[in-house]
């Protein structure tokens, strides 16, 4: 099937053919049974095995990623949350019981997990494996046909998965569409079951509008200004690796909860800045461009717009670490500005690179003003020892996720949801959450013929009111009273 889309132009009537056979192949019932997902996610943790070290060169070309920070944020999420959904799915695919109302009696209730149908998953280039399977492992556990579109400006990674995944999964009901905009287009006129894109909120906002003429649901996994507050009390020394391996060790600030901005009083920033010097040195060395354990910013548009954010009037001279780059090699360095005008862009934009302000306060309590006072981020960071600080920090603060005293590592946590709020995103996913996203929580009440209760058929009657009226109340005498005479109408 998916040989057929990669001769000629991908048009209309290919997508409509693409998406009736998937359809077909879901109305089959074949992707609902139990071992057919289990296969499935089987023949994708194998994938991951046997072809790791191609997967690890294309992120190498495509974003220069090192082969450590392929395996740790790549690889071995990818496995881990396959092995999560072949743990699981047994019990996730299990009907739950539910306590059914006094009005229902006697009967039992269920809630049925059910496949969505046809969906269709949009990735972004920044993880590209991880962000493109990791979702359909998802969508295959709960019982979906899917068709997964890579990300173009990760060229490399979009052609092997392209050519790897048919080898392994069963490419009548799991596809995949390489291209660009005019294929994405393609995709979105057809009508999904759901759609579930990661990307920017601009990109984010199109998916969304096409998803409504069909009223198809959708998970959008967006992004936003990430903040870190940092307190005086803290660690120092472990707080400043922590925030330096969640900026620049993953991916070179192009991750979307990375730490976007840190904020700190006046009084700590000269000692914050000059801890997270020692540790930037000690991960990329005195020079930084040509470390062999940072990444690449992935092209030159993304290149020339953090030269932008960098060299807007006002910003540049708040340089206090770093600000050269080599558009060749399309490396630039970590760069950290000090309290850089609020309405810059740097301040405005999401930055997804290695630049990152840090915003001064008189107290620590002042973060909370600034935060609040920007959209919703898909995450929020705080480094502190007071127990009531992190407390009004997780009350007061809405966010995606929140990490107390590190960054990124909550994305780890399979029991945990992994989403937006707000302008950051729509949805969850991550372990069950997964399974949830891509499915129907079908309610199912059973019944049988006796037992049947005159109260709710007409007509009505003063003394079937009553009798009603102490079954809801659960008014034993009155329900004794009622029911004699009612049982005579």
């Amino acid at each position: 099937m998916m040989a057929d889309e990669k001769q000629g132009v991908f048009d209309t009537s290919r997508a409509e053919l693409l998406v009736k056979e998937l359809r077909e192949q879901f109305d089959s019932g074949k992707t609902k049974s139990y071992a057919w997902r289990v296969s499935q996610l089987k023949a994708i943790l194998k994938m991951v095995d046997e072809r790791e070290d191609e997967i690890v060169e294309a992120l190498r070309k495509d974003l220069s990623k090192p082969k450590a920070e392929a395996s740790m944020n790549e690889i071995y999420l990818l496995k881990s949350s396959c092995q999560c959904a072949l743990k699981g799915l047994k019990k996730w695919m299990k009907p739950k019981r539910v306590i059914p109302s006094i009005l229902a009696l006697p009967s039992s209730s269920e809630i049925v997990s059910e496949p969505l149908g046809v969906v269709l998953v949009i990735s972004a280039w920044n993880y590209p494996f991880l962000l493109s399977i990791d979702p359909v492992i998802g969508a295959i556990a709960a019982g979906n046909a899917v068709v997964l579109k890579p990300s173009e400006v990760a060229p490399v990674s979009s052609k092997l998965l392209a050519d790897l995944l048919p080898q392994y999964v069963d490419n009548s009901a799991i596809g995949v569409v390489e291209g660009g905009k005019h294929e994405t287009t393609v995709l979105l006129e057809q009508k999904w079951d759901k759609i579930f894109y990661t990307g920017n909120s601009r990109i984010g906002r199109i998916v969304m509008s096409a998803a409504a003429k069909h009223l198809t649901p959708v998970a959008l996994e967006l992004g936003g200004k990430c903040p870190a507050v940092v307190d005086s009390n803290v660690d120092l020394q472990v707080a400043a690796r922590r925030i330096v391996a969640g900026k620049w060790a993953c991916n070179n600030g192009q991750t979307c909860v990375d730490v976007d901005y840190v904020i700190t009083t006046k009084n700590f920033a000269p000692k914050l800045i000059d801890a997270l010097r020692v540790q930037l040195e000690r991960f990329f060395g005195e020079d930084p461009l040509n470390s062999k354990d940072m990444s690449r910013i992935i092209n030159l548009n993304h290149f020339t717009r953090l030269k932008k954010l960098l060299h807007e009037e006002g910003v540049s001279s708040k340089i206090v670490l770093g600000g050269h780059a080599d558009e060749e090699q399309l490396k630039m360095a970590p760069t950290i500005l000090l309290d850089p005008p609020e309405d810059s862009l740097v301040m405005k934009e999401e930055i997804f690179g290695p630049l990152l302000p840090i915003v001064t306060v008189d107290t620590v309590d002042d973060s909370f003003g600034l935060i609040l006072s920007k959209p919703k981020p898909l995450a929020a960071y705080l480094f502190t020892n007071d127990k009531k600080l992190k407390k009004k920090f997780v009350d007061t603060i809405s966010a995606g996720g929140v990490a107390i005293n590190d960054t990124l590592l909550h994305l780890t946590v399979s029991g945990l949801p992994f989403g937006g709020v707000g302008e950051s995103g729509i949805g969850a996913y991550h372990g069950k959450f997964s399974f949830d996203a891509f499915s129907h929580k079908k309610a199912v009440l059973y019944r049988c013929f006796f037992a049947d209760i005159p109260i709710r058929y007409p007509p009505y009657s003063a003394r079937k009111l009553s009798m009603f009226n102490a079954v809801t109340s659960l008014n034993l005498i009155g329900l004794i009273q009622a029911a004699i005479p009612c049982f005579k109408a």
